[in-house]
C-alpha cells in the first residue's frame, strides 16, 4: 500500500483562523472551511459552548500539516 495516496486529517497551516482545525477538516472533506466554521459556531450555540471544548481537544489530537 502506498502511503502517499492515503488521505489524512491534518490541521491546516495555510487556512487557519485559530489552530487550523476547521481549515484541515474542510481540506479533508473537500469543502470550503467557512462552512465548517459556521457549523462549528452553530454547534457551540446548540451545545451551550461544548463545541469550544471540542475544538481545543481536536487541536490537541489532530496533528499539524508539515510542508
Amino acid at each position: 500500500m502506498n502511503d502517499n495516496n492515503v488521505k489524512r486529517l491534518l490541521r491546516s497551516r495555510t487556512n487557519r483562523s485559530i489552530c487550523g482545525v476547521c481549515g484541515g477538516i474542510g481540506e479533508y472533506l473537500g469543502i470550503d472551511p467557512v462552512v465548517i466554521r459556521l457549523l462549528w459556531v452553530i454547534l457551540c450555540f446548540i451545545t451551550a459552548g461544548m463545541g469550544v471544548l471540542g475544538y481545543f481537544i481536536a487541536a490537541v489530537i489532530i496533528p499539524e500539516q508539515v510542508d
